[in-house]
């Protein structure tokens, strides 16, 4: 496993991030399943495990707990808060009063008395960023959690909040976490120049494409009832020409990673892992089989010429057919957009 500096924190974090979004009811229910592939990782030399309040309604971060509970200090653990998850219209955003209350909850179930890096989860157009930040650097001041981070912020929303974190003598964000993989380039036009611009870390999710670079969907072949499309019943929307495109992509970049003598799965992480930008990309398997194959390969790195033809099938700074934006833009919102008439 490689090591790198999470921004200028002066951390070194590896190379891949053990994602949890799949250990729970949302996923693998097996809590003692989960637990072990937690700790396989940990053996394998991933010291940067992330997790979120609403995975599985709290489960994944009780997994997680669980499983560093005897290494703790050396795991840098990472969750989020803000998204929605429950009835009370209040408990989620980035308030003070659902921040103060949502850090309380993650410690308990992570069974820790600190958290390593505490993630906004989503912009929360209602809210001032700096109240957000003001009970944020309560909280680090507390010692309750040590770094700050942003989850799929747009460039314009990181570079607002710096400037309110130094207008207020706030901490800052020290770290992004954008959706980033052969499919889906956006972050590479506006998000990943300010991130370096900064000086902050960026720990990629769905570098894999939701199983996409995986292998998971091929022409022609049927699609599998464990697969992430066959557990959500969404297998008939292949038949879609935007699926169709996304088929023939793969075929595509099938056919040039046997050229270069690599799997599909060491070529999309890898692809990853080249930009300058990037820290860790977060791999988010649901079985022990899924993690052995992501651990079990090491990532290449990649030539300019491998590189110039993956630009010429995925153009720099652009999504592929049917990868929809999954950064928040609150001023395109209908209410924002133009006036409605009252009533």
């Amino acid at each position: 496993m490689e090591y790198r500096p999470l921004g200028s924190t002066g951390l070194q974090v590896s190379e891949l991030a053990l994602g949890t979004m799949m250990y729970g009811t949302m996923g693998n229910p097996d809590r003692g399943d989960c637990v072990r592939q937690i700790r396989s990782a940990l053996e394998a030399g991933i010291n940067l495990v992330d997790t979120a309040d609403v995975y599985s309604a709290g489960e994944s971060e009780e997994f997680v707990g669980e499983a560093v509970a005897g290494c703790r200090d050396e795991v840098i653990i990472a969750t989020k808060f803000g998204m929605p998850g429950g009835a009370d219209r209040n408990a989620a955003g980035g308030t003070r009063h659902w921040v103060m209350r949502a850090v309380e909850r993650s410690l308990r179930r992570l069974g820790t008395d600190y958290i390593d890096l505490y993630q906004m989860h989503r912009p929360d157009p209602r809210c001032d960023i700096e109240e957000t930040l003001g009970a944020l650097d309560d909280l680090r001041r507390a010692g309750k959690i040590r770094y700050i981070g942003c989850s799929t912020f747009p460039a314009e929303l990181i570079v607002e909040a710096h400037a309110a974190a130094d207008r207020r003598g706030y901490v800052r964000f020290r770290t992004e976490q954008p959706p980033y993989s052969i499919f889906a380039r956006e972050a590479e036009t506006s998000v990943f120049p300010t991130c370096r611009r900064h000086g902050m870390g960026v720990l990629c999710w769905a570098p894999l494409a939701a199983g996409w670079l995986a292998g998971r969907y091929r022409k022609g072949e049927a699609i599998s009832p464990d697969s992430r499309l066959g557990r959500q019943g969404a297998a008939e929307g292949l038949a879609g020409a935007e699926y169709q495109a996304r088929l023939d992509l793969v075929e595509e970049l099938a056919t040039l990673s046997r050229e270069a003598g690599l799997s599909l799965t060491q070529l999309a992480l890898g692809f990853v892992l080249e930009h300058p930008a990037v820290t860790s990309a977060i791999i988010g398997p649901r079985s022990q089989q899924q993690l052995d194959n992501l651990l079990d390969r090491p990532i290449p790195a990649l030539d300019t010429v491998l590189l110039d033809r993956l630009d010429r099938l995925v153009a720099p700074g652009t999504n592929t057919v049917g990868e929809r934006s999954a950064f928040s833009r609150p001023g395109l919102s209908g209410r924002q957009r133009r006036r409605r008439p009252s009533g």
